[in-house]
C-alpha cells in the first residue's frame, strides 16, 4: 500500500488520462470539473459519455476502447454501480492507474470495483478528487481534502 499523496503524485504524474460521467451539461458534475482543470493544466484529457458526442466543447468518446492511443490513468466519475464495468475495462486495456471519484456528494466509489482493480494489479485510489492535489489542486480543494479525509471520504491508504 501506499499513502494517498503518493498514489496521487503518481497518478497525476500520466499526461493522457480520460475522465468517465463527464456531463452534457456544463458545470453540472464534478466529472466536468475534473475534465476542464486538466485539460486547464495542460493534460491531455478525455471526455467519456456513452450519450454524448461533444461534452465542454470537446469532442466526448463514448467508451474508454474509442480513445486512440488509449490513456495512462481514468478518473471514474459515474455512478457506483457504473464503476465496477469500467474498472474492468481498464483491465482490459491495461490501464493501471484509475480513480473514483469523491467529493462531498455521493461518490462514484464501489467496493467492488477497488477490489477487482487492486487484484488485477492497478493502483486504485477509491475516493477524493485529483484536484485536491498537486498539481491540479486549488485553494478550495485542499480545504475539501482536510475535512473529508478526517470523514473517511478521501483515503488515507491505497
Amino acid at each position: 500500500m501506499s499513502t494517498i499523496k503518493e498514489a496521487a503524485t503518481t497518478f497525476l504524474a500520466s499526461k493522457r488520462i480520460a475522465v468517465t460521467g463527464v456531463s452534457r451539461e456544463a458545470g453540472s458534475h464534478g466529472g466536468n470539473a475534473v475534465y476542464k482543470r486538466l485539460r486547464d493544466r495542460g493534460y491531455e484529457v478525455f471526455a467519456v459519455n456513452p450519450n454524448a458526442d461533444t461534452v465542454e466543447g470537446d469532442r466526448a468518446y463514448h467508451h474508454l476502447t474509442d480513445i486512440a492511443g488509449g490513456v495512462d490513468a481514468v478518473v471514474i466519475a459515474t455512478r457506483p454501480d457504473q464503476a465496477d464495468a469500467t474498472m474492468r475495462e481498464c483491465d482490459g486495456l491495461g490501464v493501471k492507474q484509475v480513480w473514483m471519484h469523491h467529493g462531498p456528494g455521493p461518490g462514484s466509489v464501489c467496493d467492488e470495483a477497488t477490489v477487482f482493480g487492486r487484484k488485477h494489479g492497478m493502483t486504485v485510489i477509491d475516493g477524493g478528487c485529483p484536484l485536491m492535489f498537486d498539481p491540479a489542486a486549488d485553494v478550495g480543494h485542499k480545504m475539501m481534502r482536510f475535512v473529508l479525509t478526517r470523514t473517511g471520504r478521501v483515503p488515507k491508504q491505497v
